[in-house]
């Protein structure tokens, strides 16, 4: 399913099935459901599931990948709309810069001043114009809408890096998502952990995520862990994985045999949450 791209994370390698459509004016990537012959387990017809993208946005092949999978294993419809408008934060071009280290323990000064001198400042307007409240926006909106148009039962979300963060912030309100699982997450504050109010899975990188610090990691589960006590307990869950960074649940280098075995445990992780939490 994969190559290796040891310049820049990993393309997975792969023709999408779905197709780009439009919705409510913005485009998204759509992976329909497989025809109805799924067992009763399957979460089937009544739902539906929004991946929130990375930075690379839809031209990355491997979201598009990813969001055929889900729709297989869950029998339902998968959506990823555009969060950026036509302009992702990223290029997929530029990949071939190291944006991150692909393995814990090898991050240096140059790799995070070359990160912020020669891809994020030469970006700094794209990135203007889908911060946080522009893109969660856009977000909002396209589940509003497939939701009136679909009519699901429930809709469930899945967002990597920034649209991890995109996740989480749409978690804190019952309006859009009725679970999600959010993955190595842009930066997330404390508030808006607290206030999350849907069923939650963390999927966690081992060590080295410069954007989910280990330290707000443990204060996220310990807040969860606290609520037990108190009458807004919820169900969540954290899964650390060993020998990952920042990026490897959507952009995993597969040359190493760990990072593999996360990136496919990690879909794992996200199939058994969603299918659990979209049939209760």
């Amino acid at each position: 399913m994969s190559r290796p791209d040891c310049d820049g994370g990993s393309i997975l390698a792969g023709k999408p099935t779905g197709s780009v459509v439009k919705v409510n004016g913005t485009n998204a990537y759509f992976a329909p459901a497989p025809p109805s012959d799924s067992a009763p387990s399957e979460p089937s017809g009544s739902v539906g599931v929004v991946l929130l993208s990375d930075a690379f946005g839809i031209p990355l092949v491997n979201t598009k990948l990813i969001a055929d999978k889900l729709a297989n294993d869950l029998q339902c419809d998968v959506w990823v709309p555009d969060l950026f408008d036509g302009a992702p934060l990223l290029r997929v071009e530029g990949m071939e810069t190291q944006l991150l280290p692909d393995r814990p323990g090898y991050s240096t000064f140059w790799d995070k001043f070359r990160l912020i001198a020669f891809v994020i400042l030469p970006r700094i307007g794209t990135i203007l114009r889908s911060r946080p409240s522009v893109s969660d926006f856009r977000a909002k909106q396209f589940i509003k809408a497939i939701r009136e148009d679909r009519r699901y039962r429930k809709v469930g979300g899945v967002g990597y890096s920034y649209g991890g963060a995109v996740a989480a912030r749409l978690a804190t309100t019952f309006d859009y998502l009725d679970t999600v699982v959010i993955c190595h997450p842009a930066p997330v504050s404390i508030k808006e952990i607290k206030g999350i109010k849907i069923p939650p899975s963390w999927v966690c990188a081992e060590a080295e995520d410069d954007m989910f610090f280990k330290k707000k990691r443990m204060q996220a589960e310990a807040i969860f862990a606290n609520r037990k006590d108190g009458g807004d307990a919820i169900p969540y869950e954290f899964i650390d994985y060993k020998g990952t960074v920042h990026g490897f649940a959507c952009r995993p280098n597969l040359a190493f045999e760990d990072v593999r075995v996360a990136f496919e445990k990690s879909l794992e992780q996200t199939t058994a949450w969603l299918r659990k939490t979209l049939n209760e």
